[in-house]
């Protein structure tokens, strides 16, 4: 007698097969970026602590150093949307590489300055050109192009990479420009920049379709039935009407196909600009993070330690309170991630701005020439606070504008720095023409309460679905 056939039952569709999973290499891509942003960033902290001992071995004003830095800024800001079309052209590996080795010989050029131009093209020019390419938008382009869910913590954790290399490089930074000299801060930060390149050759990848797998979060594409009323509620909730992506990697294959293979870069950058400008939430976000800009990197990040020694405060000490920010900067920018992925991002960035503004307001009151415990808590409010904006940032882009997301934050990104630039300039003549910097500190606040206004006032525009030509 046949014995009776046994019945199997299908598993169902993502049930675990019972093999232990491996880690999926999104987080390696993650990871490595992370390190590379950590090298990138070094950069950021040395013109505070490298602006006074300059200032006594070649007796340039604080508005010549300042003009450098805000060089620096621009050029920062500007290549950021061309880096990230850049980056869809000829890959992320290749761009991240190529801006890390231009960190590194800027920062070692510096060595040899003796002529106040020189520092305008090492700190300006390179350096400029190399962290713009390594700029807050290679945060968002790894995490639109290998992450499905997770974004917005994945662009807080990648964004506190900047954070970490000031709190790696800061304090040596500091120690070096004391003894030996600024010289050897120089050569630190080239190293710390070149250092990680070989790190970056061996395992960033450009895309998942390079090893073969899905974005992380991402589901094999099914026939599906008529949306579910919730996802535009979604989409609203984050300041937009447009549809959100529900596609493995729909953002990737949206810009693969827009742009091609042979696409000119810098072309499709200033396309995107343009569909972008005629959206009023292109322009709240810039005016948004031009604020940002000018009130981090261009006015704490460049003048906070000038101003502390102005105070009589030792540099290493002022240096040692921005290394904390730097510390609280991580966990408040990952938080803003974890925060963004589940509240309205608008309301988010009115909060951070006007917290931010409250610090500035009762600056001038805490400086002095011992660290008080009110010094403290400032520091730990404002780095928890300085770029936890990052996230929902980049979260309203990437809803508004769909695939063109990362393009358009890296011209978010870019107001961003001409934020800083003209903040770090300004702060510098105001420093030489009154002989303090209150009234910098001041106006900054005042600044910041717009951002926040502007912010919670965004509203939510629908972008026009409409082919993009490339010449």
């Amino acid at each position: 007698m046949t014995p009776p056939e046994k019945t199997v039952q299908a598993k169902p569709a993502g049930a675990p097969t019972g093999k232990r999973r491996r880690l999926h290499p999104a987080w390696i891509v993650a990871a490595v970026a992370f390190l590379a942003l950590v090298g990138a960033a070094g950069f950021r902290a040395a013109p505070g602590v490298l602006m006074v001992p300059l200032q006594k071995e070649f007796g340039w004003s604080t508005t010549v150093l300042s003009l450098a830095v805000s060089i620096n800024l621009v050029l920062f800001g500007l290549t950021a949307p061309f880096a990230a079309a850049l980056m869809e052209r000829f890959g992320i590996r290749k761009v991240t590489s190529l801006a890390l080795c231009l960190i590194g010989l800027g920062s070692a050029l510096t060595v040899f300055v003796n002529q106040s131009w020189q520092i305008l093209l090492t700190w300006g020019l390179l350096i400029g050109l190399g962290t713009g390419s390594m700029a807050l938008v290679f945060a968002a382009t790894i995490a639109n192009t290998w992450f499905a869910k997770s974004r917005g913590l994945v662009i807080g954790i990648l964004t506190a990479g900047s954070a970490a290399g000031q709190l790696v490089f800061l304090p040596f930074i500091a120690a070096l420009a004391q003894n030996p000299g600024w010289r050897g801060a120089s050569l630190l930060i080239a190293a710390g920049a070149l250092a990680v390149v070989p790190l970056v050759l061996r395992w960033l990848r450009n895309s998942p379709a390079d090893v073969g797998v899905l974005p992380y979060g991402a589901e094999e594409p099914v026939a599906r039935g008529p949306r579910a009323p919730e996802a535009d509620t979604q989409a609203a909730d984050a300041g937009s009407t447009t549809t959100p992506d529900r596609t493995p990697a729909a953002g990737v294959a949206s810009t693969v196909t827009a742009t091609g293979d042979s696409a000119n870069a810098a072309v499709r950058a200033l396309q995107v600009l343009k569909r972008a400008s005629k959206v009023r939430t292109f322009w709240a976000l810039a005016a948004g993070f031009a604020i940002c800009g000018a009130t981090t990197n261009g006015l704490i990040g460049t003048h906070f330690i000038p101003s502390a020694h102005d105070h009589g405060m030792p540099e290493t000490t002022a240096a040692g309170l921005l290394a904390v920010v730097g510390i609280f900067d991580i966990v408040g920018t990952i938080a803003s991630g974890w925060l963004t992925d589940r509240f309205n991002p608008k309301v988010l960035l009115a909060v951070y701005y006007q917290f931010r503004g409250i610090g500035l307001l009762v600056l001038p009151l805490l400086l002095g020439s011992s660290v008080e415990p009110s010094m403290i808590i400032f520091v730990v409010v404002y780095g928890l606070d300085w770029v936890a904006t990052v996230p929902p940032t980049a979260a309203i882009c990437r809803s508004v504008f769909g695939a063109d997301g990362s393009v358009v934050f890296g011209w978010v990104f870019a107001a961003h720095q001409l934020g800083a630039a003209v903040a770090a300039l300004l702060a510098g003549f105001i420093r030489d023409a009154t002989g303090h910097y209150n009234y910098a500190w001041l106006g900054a606040a005042a600044m910041c309460t717009v951002a926040a206004v502007i912010s919670a006032t965004i509203r939510k525009d629908a972008v026009k679905k409409e082919p993009v030509a490339v010449a």
